[in-house]
């Protein structure tokens, strides 16, 4: 059986899609970042919690403070792509669920009162959201380099808080000379999927 997505979606968004390793200076606009936002805010998540948040790193000067926390290998792509994204969970998604999970309010105190269950589910679904976020930028024809080589606890001091783990990095933009690696090579079908 065939995909329904047409071949030429299948290859922007998979098969032909790379991780960006350098950019052209075209900019990121606001209303790419927004429509990139308003189709995969959709992407399920457990009880629709959508704890993924963005921070925008559009300033030279928010740019100069990221760059001092990225390892060795990533601070030049980060310094130089036209746009950045800092992809983090919020561990206080659950005060949003009576609003996202209007059938079952209680959830909020029934699953999440405690942090630790908190913490724990936010990280799993907001990269699950990242995910979605990735195949978003290339749905918008840009390219994306997620990256977790930073310092996680020094970005989480310089840009968010106690209450949001950074998850990854994301820069973003058109790709520019020299933008791929070769592609590695991925598991086959009878290598990861098993039938009981």
């Amino acid at each position: 059986m065939s995909l329904v997505l047409d071949p030429a979606a299948q290859d922007l968004l998979f098969r032909e899609a790379r991780t960006a390793n350098a950019f052209t200076d075209e900019p990121v606009t606001e209303e790419q970042v927004q429509a990139i936002y308003d189709l995969v805010k959709y992407g399920p998540t457990a009880f629709n919690q959508s704890p993924l948040r963005v921070t925008l790193v559009r300033s030279p000067e928010a740019r100069e403070r990221l760059v001092k926390h990225m390892s060795e290998g990533n601070a030049a792509k980060t310094a130089t792509a036209p746009l950045v994204a800092i992809l983090s969970a919020d561990n206080e998604f659950h005060e949003e669920l009576p609003q996202l999970f209007p059938h079952f309010p209680q959830a909020k105190d029934a699953f999440f009162a405690e942090r630790p269950a908190r913490e724990g589910s936010a990280a799993l679904n907001a990269a699950l959201q990242a995910g979605y976020f990735i195949v978003g930028v290339r749905a918008a024809g840009l390219a994306a380099g997620p990256m977790t080589g930073f310092d996680f606890e020094g970005v989480r001091k310089e840009f968010l808080d106690d209450d949001h783990t950074p998850l990854m990095i994301v820069n973003i933009g058109r790709p520019g000379p020299d933008a791929w690696y070769p592609r590695s090579p991925r598991l086959a079908y009878d290598e990861v999927v098993t039938t009981v």
